[in-house]
C-alpha cells in the first residue's frame, strides 16, 4: 500500500450549509476520507472534479453532489496531488490540446460554419419541397387580410395578362395588393403580387406584362426560397415569417436575388413574352422611366428608396436587353384599353379592400 497522507481540509457536504473543518486522509486507495468535528464522509476520487483556485487553495466539486465543495491547500504531497483532478484553465479538451491548437480548430470550425451558412441558401432553396413552400407562403401572408383588390373585370384582365407570361398549365397566383409602393414581389408557394403603386405608374399593359413575367420567372426558377433563406436565415423554415405583417412584407419587398437569378427571371419573362407575341418595349420603357425617377429622387422620400429599383439591378441595363429582344418583330396588344383600365381601377372600385398601412411610413 502506498504511503498515506493527512491534510487539513474544509468541506461542505452538499446536503447542508454546514461548514466542516478537519482532515482529509488518504491511505493510498481510491477514496478520500474526510474526518471532522461535525461528521465524516468518504469521497471517491473518481467523483471529484476540478473547481477553481483561489488564494493558495484548490477547490474541488463532486459530480454526484452539485453543492459539495472540498477546499485543500495548493501545497499537496505529490502522491495525493496525482490522485486529485488536474487543474483546468480553459476547459478539459482545450487544456488537453493546448490553447494554440484549440484556437486553430475553433477558427477552422467557425470558417466552415460561416461558409455553410452563406452557401446553404443556394443549394437548399431549390430543394425545399413545393408543398412546404406553399404552406410557408400561406402562413406568411394568407389572403393578405382583405388587402388584395378584386373586381370581376380586373380579375379577368389579370388572368389574361398572367396567361401571356405564364403559359404553364398550373398557373401561379397573381393579384394586385392595395399598397402604394412602386414594387412587386414573388411569394413562397407561387403567388405574385403587383403593388397598386406600380400598377398606377405603368403606362401600358406591356409594362405590367414585363414586371409580372419577371416575378413569375422567380417562381418558376425556384428563386424565392433561396432569396428567403438568404434574407431571413434558416430559421424561417422552422418559425415562419415575422408575426408583424408590415415587417414581413417589407422584408419580402426588399428581398434581393443574386445577379444570376435576376438574369434568369428576365430571360424567362422575355421568352414567355416572345411566345405570346407580347412586346418587350413596354417593359423597356418602364425600366428606363423608373431608373430616371430613382436618380431624381435619390435621398428623397421612403417610397423612392423602398421601391422596385432598391431591390433589383440597374433598370437601364435591363431596358437595353428588352429593347434588343424587340428588334425586327411586330407585336399584338396584350390587353385592350378597357382591360388595362380594369386593372388600374381594381383597388379604387373594390368596396371591401383594406388599405395596407406600413406603420413606419
Amino acid at each position: 500500500m502506498e504511503e498515506s497522507f493527512n491534510q487539513p481540509a474544509i468541506w461542505y457536504d452538499g446536503s447542508t450549509a454546514v461548514r466542516h473543518e478537519g482532515e482529509a486522509r488518504w491511505d493510498g486507495g481510491d477514496t478520500l476520507h474526510l474526518r471532522g468535528f461535525n461528521g465524516d464522509m468518504d469521497v471517491p476520487f473518481a467523483d471529484l472534479t476540478w473547481g477553481e483556485e483561489r488564494g493558495g487553495e484548490h477547490v474541488y466539486r463532486r459530480e454526484s453532489l452539485p453543492d459539495f465543495r472540498l477546499i485543500l491547500s495548493s501545497d499537496l504531497p505529490a502522491g495525493l496531488a496525482a490522485k486529485l483532478p488536474a487543474k483546468t484553465t480553459y476547459g478539459a479538451w482545450i487544456d488537453r490540446l493546448g490553447l494554440g491548437k484549440a484556437a486553430v480548430i475553433f477558427g477552422t470550425v467557425s470558417v466552415a460554419a460561416v461558409a455553410l451558412f452563406l452557401t446553404a441558401p443556394e443549394w437548399l432553396g431549390p430543394r425545399v419541397p413545393e408543398s412546404w413552400e406553399r404552406n410557408l407562403g400561406n402562413a406568411m401572408v394568407g389572403d393578405m387580410g382583405g388587402r388584395l383588390c378584386h373586381t370581376p373585370e380586373g380579375d379577368a384582365a389579370m388572368a389574361k395578362l398572367l396567361a401571356a407570361v405564364d403559359p404553364a398549365e398550373e398557373k401561379v397566383r397573381a393579384g394586385v395588393a392595395n399598397i402604394g409602393m412602386v414594387n412587386a414581389v414573388a411569394l413562397p408557394g407561387g403567388q405574385v403580387m403587383l403593388f397598386d403603386g406600380l400598377v398606377q405608374d405603368a403606362e401600358t399593359p406591356e409594362e405590367l406584362a414585363g414586371v409580372l413575367g419577371h416575378e413569375v420567372g422567380h417562381v418558376r426558377e425556384r428563386h424565392v426560397m433561396t432569396a428567403l433563406l438568404r434574407q431571413f436565415g434558416l430559421s424561417i423554415l422552422l418559425s415562419g415569417a415575422n408575426s408583424g405583417m408590415s415587417e414581413t412584407l417589407f422584408g419580402l419587398a426588399a428581398m434581393g436575388y443574386s445577379r444570376d437569378a435576376e438574369r434568369e427571371a428576365d430571360e424567362f419573362a422575355r421568352e414567355r413574352m416572345a411566345e405570346s407575341n407580347v412586346s418587350p418595349l413596354g417593359a423597356a420603357s418602364f425600366f428606363e422611366r423608373i431608373g430616371g425617377d430613382a436618380e431624381e429622387e435619390e435621398g428623397g422620400d421612403a417610397n423612392a428608396v423602398i421601391g422596385w429599383v432598391s431591390s433589383h439591378p440597374d433598370p437601364r441595363e435591363r431596358a437595353k436587353a428588352y429593347r434588343a429582344a424587340a428588334k425586327g418583330k411586330t407585336f399584338a396588344p396584350v390587353l385592350t384599353e378597357a382591360e388595362f383600365q380594369a386593372i388600374k381601377t381594381m383597388c379604387e372600385e373594390d368596396p371591401d379592400v383594406e388599405e395596407f398601412d406600413f406603420g413606419f411610413f
